[in-house]
């Protein structure tokens, strides 16, 4: 059994009241996504790693040429723009249900630490952008091995463990 509804042009629009407590709602409770609720995003993954930040974007349908990454401050800025495909001709479409969004878009990722900007990889493959950006060195751990003064003594310590343990029964 299937259900028939009328279509009611009007039943879908907001009351005045509705849309200013919905504007309320994004731009205050939630400033993210001020007047995104369906506007242009980039989702994406930041790790990090002992020697990078590894960024992963969602690009769906966008070329190399298309996107604008720059590092300042240590502050990631990813820029593009999608574009819809212009149809001429009899192949121009009448749409009824339109949900791509194309335009400009940025996404703005600020990293806790320094980075060098001059060493990142980028690479777009099938819509994912992998952004490999290395630490600074001044930043990164280092290993600090220690010395020992007295070899002499460090050897009897451990003779002295090891006498200890077989007096034990270990």
């Amino acid at each position: 059994m299937s259900n028939i509804r009328r279509f009611d042009p009007f039943g879908e629009m907001l009351s005045l009241r509705d849309a200013m407590g919905q504007l309320f709602e994004d731009s205050f409770v939630n400033p993210a996504r001020m007047g995104s609720r369906d506007a242009l995003g980039m989702a994406l993954d930041v790790s990090e790693t002992q020697d990078s930040f590894v960024v992963d974007a969602v690009v769906p349908g966008l070329k190399p040429e298309d996107l604008d990454i720059t590092i300042q401050d240590n502050v990631l800025m990813i820029r593009g723009e999608t574009r819809q495909e212009q149809q001429t001709g009899q192949k121009q479409a009448n749409y009824h249900v339109m949900e791509r969004h194309y335009g400009r878009f940025s996404r703005a990722v600020s990293l806790p630490t320094a980075v060098n900007a001059d060493q990142v990889r980028a690479t777009l493959e099938h819509g994912i952008l992998h952004l490999e950006i290395p630490k600074a060195e001044q930043v990164k751990p280092r290993k600090i091995t220690v010395n020992n003064s007295s070899a002499q003594q460090q050897t009897v310590d451990v003779n002295a463990q090891s006498e200890q343990s077989q007096a034990r029964g270990q």
